[in-house]
């Protein structure tokens, strides 16, 4: 008798193709659904609550799996993660109600995207980091991250070339935090007054994200905080609905999926 098993899962999506298995390329799923084939004695599919995609990180991606083995739990977990390599771990494992689909349950997904703001560069944190050395005005990027907040149609913040059936989506909590940081964090974290650096962090939640829309709302905020665009530029871009009128794709290396949130938790941040 198979069952359902949820893993919480975390990674780190420097040298991944993305979550989804791809012919030739080195994925998360691919990993995942290897190591459980070992721990089954057969093939087993893995469904995740998002797809990220190259580059970009977890710390509680969720996915789903049909099971046959009479493990427990912990069991699972211990084996997986001896089997995994060490940019994938098992964080926890759980039984999961018959018919529950870490993809399509309904849920609450909570990005954060992290830019290093100094001219001096990032060394440990530079794959996990945006590196943007021009001032930035951070309450002005505040009060446009705001107004994302709520059910929109996000067209303007769709990658190119994606296909979805609708680009409306609902977006629960949308704000940013800075905090000064030393030159060497995150292994020492307590600001240099001499040099500090400032680390802006963009943390946005919602109920679906279209393919890249946090790197082009991060992008945007990034050319609003330059003060290349208002604040209230995203009212605008809300209403226009073209990719090209948004800002640019921030690169991978900021993102990180923090966490997946389902009904019986409550839908929100």
């Amino acid at each position: 008798m198979s069952r359902t098993l949820k893993l919480t899962l975390a990674y780190d999506g420097t040298r991944f193709a993305g979550w989804q298995r791809q012919e030739g390329l080195r994925t998360v799923q691919q990993e995942i659904e290897a190591a459980l084939a070992e721990i089954e004695g057969g093939p087993v599919a893995v469904a995740a609550a998002g797809r990220t995609d190259a580059g970009v990180h977890a710390l509680g991606q969720v996915a789903t799996t049909r099971v046959t083995g009479v493990h427990d739990p912990e069991t699972y977990r211990r084996a997986l993660n001896a089997k995994l390599p060490e940019d994938v771990r098992v964080l926890a494992v759980e039984e999961a109600p018959e018919g529950f689909h870490a993809r399509f349950a309904p849920s609450v997904k909570a990005y954060r995207y992290t830019i290093w703001n100094s001219r001096l560069p990032p060394l440990l944190a530079r794959p996990m980091v945006w590196h943007v050395s021009f001032a930035l005005d951070v309450p002005a990027m505040r009060e446009a991250a705001a107004l994302v907040v709520g059910t929109h149609d996000f067209g303007a913040f769709r990658a190119r070339g994606s296909t979805v059936r609708t680009s409306t989506r609902t977006i629960v909590g949308s704000d940013l935090h800075e905090t000064a940081v030393s030159p060497g964090w995150p292994l020492d974290p307590d600001p240099d007054p001499a040099r500090p650096v400032r680390l802006i962090t963009y943390d946005v939640c919602g109920r679906g994200f279209l393919r890249q829309m946090v790197r082009i709302l991060a992008g945007t905020l990034v050319e609003i905080g330059r003060g290349r665009r208002p604040s209230d530029e995203m009212r605008r871009l809300l209403a226009v609905g073209a990719r090209g009128e948004a800002g640019e794709t921030a690169p991978a290396a900021g993102l990180a999926l923090r966490s997946v949130r389902y009904e019986r938790h409550g839908l929100d941040c």
